[in-house]
């Protein structure tokens, strides 16, 4: 699964370490979310995508 977390984050000045309180995770849950070694669960993508203002389908794709 591909994903464009670290652009929104980046766009939004959020760093990983915030966004990772914001949505319950530890920082290298996001780490790993940014690299593609980890897919999210739907609540955690969920959580993420309204952190980073945006929608799971603008955030997450399958190709």
């Amino acid at each position: 699964m591909k994903n464009e977390i670290k652009k929104f984050r980046i766009k939004l000045g959020i760093t990983q370490e915030e966004l990772a309180e914001k949505a319950g995770v530890r920082r290298e849950t996001i780490v790993f979310l940014e690299q593609g070694k980890y897919n999210p669960s739907l609540k955690l993508a969920l959580n993420i995508a309204k952190e980073l203002k945006t929608s799971i389908d603008k955030l997450f794709s399958l190709s």
